[in-house]
């Protein structure tokens, strides 16, 4: 008879303490109020071909970064290994940082940037559940797949003619990872469960607590429960024996708060014990119940959009995941439903990281260990906006209040930061003006309210126009009226910083930044970097617009407005004809350096546009400075390129680029790993993974099928020839406000379906045809004559 390895209470007595305890949880992390408790089950459906990714072999246990299968509840993930006998789960909350505030500089101006004073993110336990009789040398038929839009990772194999079977999932609205072992033909499960944590921490069998240095207080807890057999607590494991399946329920976090008032902690929350109380109350459901519950859940968001890039041949359906990617890169014909997967894979990966909880930094929710690089940071020169570009373009605006939550929690202490050293004589960036106003960041920035390496002065107005993206995605007036003080400040900041300059050819005065470094090259000293004069330029048009939607502050928005009047904006320098990334003729730095920092105006932004807008003098300049750069970089540096190509139509230099970084990485090459995820070759022979590649891609196919800017859409702007036969895309996000649904055959649209969720009026045009559309919110209208 199965038992309950926990400590007994009564039912009664449970509820009341799970009752009491989640009534601490006030935080959008360790909390079980950030989702509905049970949304409405869902029959169990077949995994769909297109959605499903697959291998013949589990993963390495010293390789899970490369081969573990990742899942996540949207603050708590793990890599799973997926071995017959072992199975192994190296689990991670967004919270769980060491470090702290971190608010003094170095003799060089400079944040301390370690581990101790920065701090780093990091594992928060390793569960293993091992069946020593299973080993792989001893069955056959050996399967595993993820289904991208149930959120599953499904383990299969044969053992003396029984079947097995294992199902993994982190469920919201449970907030716990649960681990279904079942089987087909009489067989039985006997082995244990262990759960450790990974900071030397005393652990017990079913759970464990302990405290940073910094103060944060974390845990975990595990339960199992099974039939047919015997589960009980021995020593330091749970134990099993005879079992016709088994269930594993596990949880965990810390007890961080989004609250500088509090320095980021809880101290009323114990994690522990608020870990022991979820996977009680899981496991007072059948497995089969959880198992419907998250998948209700996370395919609601999921089934936001669905993309369809053409047919794949029956040979290539017929290969694993892995072989699939080494064909597709060995023999060069295009593979669209392959294309089509590694797209919704991204989706898979922000549904599972960002939801209710801290943002994803540059690993997401999955580590391998407690020593990421550059600690698993926010890095605020390209990394979390490109993280982020992909949410309302791919139907999952959800998803992107991870980050205005985690920037609205930061500001105080960005704020009070910036006042008391940005001007400090340390630092090589202060202001001229000997004035200070506003906020910035630093270059990296941790959960804590501090940051590190240099600071980052363009860095405010970068996150400023992404989560103001997120506002033309949407037209959310609450989000505008959220983010409103982060613009505000933002502009004060630059309002102070700007020098007036006398253009020696013209003798106009204009407004430049002031000394500043060009993302990641270059001298350090330099002015007016185009870098920072077109993210500014940005800002301050968003502030304006801003303030007009929220009726606010008029005699503020005129002062930035003339201050946008006269802003400096970047020429062509006569002796490259490429875009000037600095206020010079001359190349100060790489040619075909990972960063495109001098061409933020044509993407993310859209000042610099290839429709008759812009001076042709420079587009061509932009062009040059993209085609100098090359084609083979780093991931996201692909992935941002693919995005600029594809702003300047150019369909097959996009394509080529998602093609790049779809090649099979092997020791350690720039590419995708054997589980999708994308490697970053840190040295010759070792790689890492980076996520924002996993987004940043995405972000680019999507952009080749739909350009929006208010009021203005244009579909198949970069269509590649491989995807031309037919396709299309239901559910993706356009700026101003509305929502499309594209069909295509022959590389023409044959349908467009505009719905609005708070746009008003736009154009829609394709080759060179436009109609003007004007919907109410919540109406739709579909155009099926754009083809003359």
């Amino acid at each position: 008879m199965a038992t309950d390895p926990f400590d007994r209470l009564s039912r009664r007595g449970l509820f009341a303490l799970a009752a009491a305890t989640w009534a601490l949880a006030s935080l959008p992390a360790f909390t079980a109020t950030a989702a509905p408790r049970r949304p409405a089950a869902v029959p169990e459906t077949k995994a769909d071909p297109r959605h499903e990714l697959w291998w013949q072999a589990p993963a390495d246990d010293h390789s899970m970064i490369q081969q573990g299968l990742p899942v996540g509840n949207g603050r708590l993930g793990a890599l799973t290994g997926n071995d017959p006998g072992r199975e192994l789960l190296l689990i991670t909350d967004a919270t769980l940082w060491t470090g702290g505030l971190n608010a003094t500089l170095d003799a060089d101006g400079q944040f301390p940037y370690d581990r101790e004073h920065f701090g780093s993110l990091t594992l928060l336990a390793r569960l293993t559940v091992d069946v020593p009789d299973h080993d792989l040398s001893t069955v056959s038929g050996y399967r595993r797949a993820l289904d991208l839009a149930q959120g599953v990772v499904t383990t299969s194999y044969v053992r003396s003619g029984v079947t097995y079977e294992r199902q993994i999932f982190a469920s919201r609205p449970d907030d716990v990872i649960v681990l279904h072992f079942t089987q087909r033909g009489g067989g039985r499960y006997t082995g244990t469960v262990t759960l450790e944590g990974t900071h030397g921490e005393s652990t017990g069998a079913t759970s464990f607590g302990a405290a940073f240095p910094n103060g944060l207080r974390y845990g975990a807890a595990v339960t199992a429960y099974g039939s047919g057999g015997r589960v009980s607590v021995n020593g330091e494991r749970i134990t099993f024996s005879g079992c016709a399946d088994l269930t594993v329920v596990v949880s965990g976090g810390s007890n961080y708060a989004p609250d500088v008032t509090a320095h980021y902690r809880d101290p009323s929350l114990d994690p522990e014990r608020l870990a022991r109380t979820k996977v009680r109350e899981a496991a007072a459901h059948p497995a089969e119940t959880l198992l419907r519950t998250h998948a209700a859940d996370h395919s609601a968001l999921f089934g936001q959009l669905d993309v369809r890039l053409g047919t794949s041949s029956a040979a290539q359906r017929s290969l694993d995941t892995w072989e699939r990617l080494k064909a597709r890169t060995r023999d060069g014909a295009p593979d669209p439903e392959l294309e089509a997967a590694y797209l919704q894979f991204g989706r898979y990966l922000m549904i599972s990281g960002s939801r209710g909880s801290l943002p994803m930094g540059l690993q997401g929710l999955w580590l391998d260990g407690n020593d990421p690089d550059w600690m698993g940071d926010y890095h605020t020169d390209i990394n979390i906006q490109m993280n982020y570009w992909m949410a309302d373009r791919a139907g999952l605006p959800q998803c992107f209040d991870a980050l205005t939550d985690y920037c609205l929690a930061q500001l105080p202490s960005w704020t009070e930061l910036t006042r008391t050293l940005f001007d400090d004589p340390r630092n090589r960036y202060r202001n001229s003006t000997g004035k200070v106003a506003g906020w910035t960041v630093a270059i990296s920035t941790n959960p804590h309210g501090g940051g590190g390496w240099w600071w980052h002065p363009a860095g405010n107005a970068w996150l400023c126009n992404t989560l103001w993206e997120h506002y033309e995605y949407t037209r959310s007036r609450s989000h505008l009226e959220r983010i409103y003080p982060l613009l505000k400040g933002a502009c004060a900041f630059w309002e102070a910083r700007l020098l007036p300059y006398t253009l020696p050819d013209s003798g106009r005065e204009v407004l430049i930044a002031d000394s500043d470094w060009s993302p990641e090259q270059g001298p350090l000293d330099a002015k007016g970097i185009t870098y920072a004069q077109e993210l500014v330029w940005a800002l301050f048009a968003n502030y304006r617009t801003a303030a007009a939607d929220l009726d606010k502050d008029a005699g503020y928005a005129e002062t930035v407005a003339g201050l946008q009047q006269r802003l400096y904006l970047p020429r062509v320098s006569p002796k490259t004809g490429r875009l000037e990334e600095w206020m010079s003729p001359d190349n100060l730095g790489e040619t075909t350096h990972r960063h495109l920092s001098p061409l933020v105006g044509l993407f993310p932004g859209d000042r610099i546009r290839p429709d008759g807008s812009t001076p042709a003098d420079i587009v061509d300049g932009a062009t040059a400075l993209l085609t100098a750069r090359g084609m083979n970089s780093f991931g996201w540096a692909n992935a941002w390129r693919g995005l600029c190509w594809a702003r300047l139509k150019n369909a097959e230099k996009a394509y080529q680029l998602v093609l790049t970084n779809l090649r099979p990485s092997t020791d350690g090459a720039n590419g995708t790993a054997f589980n999708l995820l994308d490697i970053y070759e840190v040295e010759q022979g070792r790689g890492i993974f980076q996520i924002d590649a996993n987004f940043g891609t995405p972000s680019a196919m999507i952009e080749m099928l739909l350009y929006s800017r208010p009021g203005h859409l244009e579909l198949l702007p970069a269509l590649p020839g491989a995807w031309a036969a037919s396709g299309s895309i239901t559910g993706a996000g356009a700026r101003g406000g509305f929502v499309v649904d594209l069909a295509w055959r022959d590389g023409k649209p044959t349908t467009a379906r505009l719905r609005s969720v708070g746009g008003r009026t736009t154009t829609v045009a394709y080759a060179g045809t436009s109609r003007t559309v004007t919907l109410r919110p919540g109406e739709s209208v579909t155009l099926k004559d754009l083809v003359r």
